[in-house]
């Protein structure tokens, strides 16, 4: 797996651009140990970079989307909206086609959802071969690819911000 780049300046500088907001963090629990794994790596990105976060878990990766929309209106309506979102969750193969139609329509639905609403997602919903694969790719020790999801949510959160757009 190729490094990803994290550094310590770019850390520093995306603190101080998302001072004060609030990530809203929707894990698919289907695999508690990988969950475990994804979302300590966000938590810790998220305490890096100082913000507030509010954890909800959803069965599967296709509840997802549909969460983070139900939490950010509700949150939105009790004049405390989420800046971002962060979907952590994990689908493996298995031998039918179920794998692609959960990975590409949970994806979608992220998609769609930040579009359309331009809110800032991060998704680390991870696809993966094997259970192994994932342990690897979630561990905040090897992969940190729950902590890479925050980092991406914030960086959108920070360039909304620049733009002016919230």
């Amino acid at each position: 797996m190729a490094e990803a780049r994290r550094s310590a300046a770019t850390s520093a500088a995306l603190a101080k651009a998302v001072a004060g907001a609030r990530i809203l963090i929707v894990e698919a629990r289907y695999y508690d140990e990988i969950g475990d794994l994804l979302l300590a790596g966000a938590e810790r990105a998220a305490r890096d970079a100082g913000v507030a976060t509010h954890v909800v878990s959803v069965p599967g990766a296709l509840e997802i989307a549909a969460a983070i929309a139900i939490c950010c209106d509700n949150a939105a309506e009790a004049g405390q909206p989420f800046d971002g979102a962060v979907a952590l969750g994990c689908i493996v193969r298995g031998e039918t086609y179920h794998f692609e139609v959960v990975s590409n329509e949970s994806a979608r639905g992220l998609t769609d959802l930040a579009l359309s609403d331009l809110l800032p997602i991060g998704n680390g919903i991870l696809t993966v071969e094997t259970d192994e694969q994932a342990i690897v790719r979630a561990d905040p020790a090897r992969g940190d690819k729950g902590g890479d999801a925050m980092r991406a949510a914030l960086a959108l959160v920070a360039l909304q911000r620049q733009a002016g757009s919230h």
